[in-house]
């Protein structure tokens, strides 16, 4: 399929949360313009062949009207307590040609029982309910997060399950295939699924990726990301991502939706690595698809349509180093015939070999796409792709495994011969598809940033190109300022905008956005002296610092703000190295002070999803007048880690 989308909408949607707690008023649910053919129109037209729909989230509300719970939307407002939304949205599905999916999570915080063994007869319960009422099902989704603190009934505490053993999962797989026997299981918290989270959710997986697991073994993070080469069980990889920083709708993140080059990279690093691709969209409190969002999927779909419009490989004369059996049946000429059934195969014993296409003419490209016939086993181990210029071979790339589809980019090269070289593989190499593109080149919008001064950078995606840029909300372009130095602006609120101009070909990128607070030139961190520690200050998001490990958790950062503000909210980005060493912290408490001396808790709770989603963290309260402030770390990722910032930034009125 390659290409399918997530759709996260909830209570939580409406209390601008990640995670509901479970304990949102039912009556908050009312999206007074619901389309779900708008959703699905989207979709389609984006190229996506399926919808997977969050059916209930961690919070335990349910989007149907689901006999087992009150806690659903037949006690919300919206149509009076008489609509489906799944119903809705499995019916558009159908209409506009896409397959329909559900999520599923198995961690309810509403449901009293949860962790006890009465919930999983519940939980099944509704599973029945989704796999039985709205036909045909794709996949299943789901979601590892689980145990935490919540409503639970009224109980308002913390639950831990055993992931491996509490959901009892061989058995509620086997309801699910009884009841759906084509569906694709999705899950990362329990025994092997059909498919397999790729370790991260921001969209990429390994360059090396086997489609590979062991059916009972324990999975790394890593080796999620690449697969196990000689795994026992097929399990490929599901890239899930969101168009927005997170899963869903808030509106501060209408100007965070993932720019062109954002979406175009996440396609290279997922379907062009042996991959599918799940892009998320946040509904928004109305219940539509943001426009913004629409824009921004539907370029993708038209820049992605571009780069693949002309196979350059089609028509051209293709030889091989050995055929198996010297069969025209295995020829060369099956790895170019536009059917995918159809592949070059060698002889059993051989494990390098090389397939040559002789183009007509000197031919310019800077794409390389090249697929194995999966249905027969993922097998290349490693390949390179060589050129022909000026008489001479050259080496473009170098790679490992290749898999359903492998799509390589590099800088426009002109040849006049292409030649792939399997350089080791498992059993005997068969190739099923080889082309070569010249796609368009987008130019990457800059990067904004603002030092502790208040001064302003701006970095260009690449060298040849410049830079313009407007603090006045005014579009920018070659008739507004040009920068060339970082840019001094004064130390309250400001909005930059800039664009990427490529002088030579009058390109133009899509312009960036960034909106900075009042700047930190006078704060001041009071409880350390190590400089070190004003990196949490510098406006850039590559560097971090990490607290002692000797002053264990909980732990403190105090900062000075040189002078009282009307504050609203702070913000909090973890350390940038996801996988440094479980510094990220996930829960918090948040104090002001007018004099250091006596201090108020303003907000507290749980960051929640930062372990797999670390983005900024934006929390927000009544306005209080400070002159100091003191984020507690309480828990972080990894136990016996200390915490670790990138940045901390204050929100004002």
């Amino acid at each position: 399929m390659e290409y399918y989308a997530f759709i996260h909408f909830s209570i939580n949607t409406y209390t601008d949360m990640a995670w509901g707690f479970g304990n949102e008023d039912p009556t908050l649910f009312n999206p007074t313009k619901l389309d779900c053919r708008q959703w699905a129109r989207i979709c389609k037209e984006a190229g996506m062949k399926g919808i997977i729909f969050t059916a209930k989230h961690h919070s335990g509300f349910c989007l149907w009207p689901s006999k087992y719970t009150d806690y659903s939307i037949k006690n919300s407002p919206w149509k009076n307590g008489k609509g489906d939304i799944v119903k809705e949205m499995a019916d558009a599905c159908k209409e506009y040609g896409l397959k329909f999916g559900v999520y599923l999570s198995p961690w309810d915080r509403n449901h009293p029982d949860y962790g006890k063994p009465e919930y999983i007869t519940y939980f099944r319960n509704q599973l029945e309910e989704l796999l039985t009422n709205y036909g045909e099902v794709f996949e299943i989704w789901f979601d590892g997060a689980n145990g935490g603190s919540g409503y639970y009934g009224g109980a308002n505490e913390t639950r831990k399950i055993d992931a491996k053993t509490y959901y009892d999962w061989p058995n509620t797989y086997s309801l699910v295939r009884k009841l759906q026997p084509k569906i694709v299981i999705w899950n990362d918290g329990g025994d092997r699924a059909d498919l397999r989270w790729v370790g991260t959710e921001a969209g990429y997986v390994g360059e090396t990726n086997w489609s590979l697991l062991n059916a009972t073994e324990d999975v790394p993070e890593e080796m999620l990301r690449h697969g196990l080469e000689n795994g026992d069980t097929w399990v490929p990889g599901e890239v899930n991502t969101s168009i927005r920083p997170e899963w869903f709708y808030h509106e501060r993140e209408d100007r965070l939706v993932k720019t062109l080059p954002q979406l175009v990279d996440t396609y290279y690093n997922s379907i062009g690595r042996n991959a599918t691709l799940l892009l998320n969209f946040p509904i928004m409190p109305n219940g539509l698809i943001h426009q913004k969002d629409e824009k921004a999927v539907q370029a993708f779909a038209k820049a992605i349509k571009e780069a693949f419009a002309v196979n350059l490989a089609k028509g051209a004369r293709i030889t091989a180093s050995n055929v198996r059996g010297k069969s025209q049946a295995f020829g060369a000429q099956k790895a170019i015939d536009a059917d995918k059934e159809n592949y070059w195969a060698t002889d059993d014993s051989v494990r390098k070999a090389s397939l040559t296409l002789s183009l007509d003419k000197p031919t310019s490209f800077n794409r390389f796409l090249v697929q194995e016939p999966i249905y027969l086993g993922q097998r290349v181990k490693s390949f390179s792709v060589e050129a022909m210029v000026d008489g001479n071979w050259k080496e473009i790339a170098k790679e490992t495994t290749i898999g359903y589809k492998r799509i390589l980019r590099f800088p426009l090269i002109k040849a006049t011969q292409v030649r792939l070289n399997i350089l080791d593989a498992k059993s005997n190499p068969l190739i099923s598809n080889l082309e070569i593109y010249k796609a368009p080149i987008i130019l990457t919008p800059p990067t904004i940033t603002r030092d502790q001064s208040g001064d302003i950078h701006i970095k260009a995606g690449d060298s040849e190109s410049e830079v313009y840029y407007t603090l006045n909300e005014i579009m920018p372009g070659p008739h507004t300022g040009k920068y060339k130095s970082p840019v001094k602006t004064s130390e309250g609120k400001v909005t930059v905008k800039a664009i990427t101009y490529n002088p030579f070909t009058k390109q133009t990128s899509i312009a960036s956005e960034e909106k900075f607070d009042i700047a930190r030139k006078n704060w001041k961190i009071i409880n350390t002296d190590n400089q070190a520690a004003y990196q949490v200050l510098d406006g850039n998001s590559s560097t971090s610092w990490h607290q002692s490990k000797s002053q264990g958790i909980p732990t403190e950062l105090i900062i000075d703000l040189g002078k009282e503000e009307s504050l609203v909210g702070f913000r909090y980005l973890p350390d940038q190295n996801w996988w440094a060493d479980g510094s990220i912290i996930t829960h918090y408490q948040f104090e002001v002070s007018a004099d250091n001396k006596v201090w108020k808790i303003v907000s507290e709770g749980e960051f929640s999803n930062i372990k797999n989603n670390p983005f900024w963290q934006n929390k927000t309260f009544e306005t209080v007048q400070a002159r100091f402030i003191k984020l507690r770390a309480l828990k972080n990722i990894k136990e016996g880690s200390a915490p670790g910032y990138a940045e901390v930034d204050i929100i004002t009125k």
